[in-house]
């Protein structure tokens, strides 16, 4: 079996937390401007109203949607390989139904068009279908933060003694106990997807395979396992 190779810590954004792969093990690093409380705010926690965080590959970003979370707008904020877009959607909000929108805008000149799908008290956020220049096959995950759940979204990459190479981008909260993710092998289209528990000891820990990717230490994740 192939042995990986996970070390990844983190970096401020704007929007979202990112982790960058390094080469050298890092075992103590904590960013300092990095969002450490939930921009949700507590009337929405069981509303499709809010705010929705994610991770994209097809190449590599994350995105935030904001459903009248604060006010009367419904955007999406996309940062896919290092450019940030800002979509919208003419939508109208209902509290009567389930929330379908499709978020469009411009990046670098060419139209950009994602809809989001969301249960009426904002359960199971879906992508249902993506039109991202120069971004074919790009896959999504997304999750409703709380108030009580910061949402973190990180960007990395894993390599192998294979040797292989990859994108390996994850999501998680640390209050919920939870993480997700996906990753994709470099020149390929195809992802594999992956979510589990952190353990009381801080281990990230694969919910079907029971591997444990690696160990959550502030704001850095590193750890070797076989595939």
């Amino acid at each position: 079996m192939n042995k990986f190779k996970l070390t990844i810590f983190m970096v401020a954004s704007l929007l979202t937390v990112f982790l960058s792969a390094c080469k050298k093990d890092a075992t103590s690093y904590t960013c300092t401007t990095c969002k450490t409380t939930p921009d949700a705010l507590a009337a929405n926690d069981n509303s499709s109203k809010g705010v929705y965080k994610g991770i994209v590959i097809g190449s590599s970003g994350t995105i935030m949607f904001d459903v009248m979370n604060s006010g009367s707008t419904i955007t999406a904020t996309l940062v896919i390989d290092g450019v940030t877009t800002t979509l919208t959607s003419n939508v109208v909000w209902s509290g009567n139904s389930a929330y379908v929108g499709n978020f469009t805008g411009t990046m670098n000149g060419s139209p950009v068009s994602i809809k989001l799908s969301l249960n009426i008290d904002g359960s199971d956020p879906m992508i249902t279908s993506s039109d991202i220049p120069g971004h074919p096959n790009a896959t999504f995950d997304i999750i409703k933060e709380t108030s009580q759940n910061l949402v973190e979204c990180f960007e990395g990459t894993y390599e192998t003694d294979k040797p292989e190479t990859g994108v390996f981008n994850l999501l998680l909260s640390r209050t919920a106990k939870i993480f997700g993710g996906r990753s994709r092998k470099t020149g390929s289209t195809e992802t594999n997807g992956f979510s589990g528990i952190i353990t009381s000891a801080n281990e990230l820990k694969d919910n079907k395979s029971g591997i444990i990717f690696g160990t959550l230490t502030g704001d850095v994740i590193s750890g070797t396992f076989k595939d």
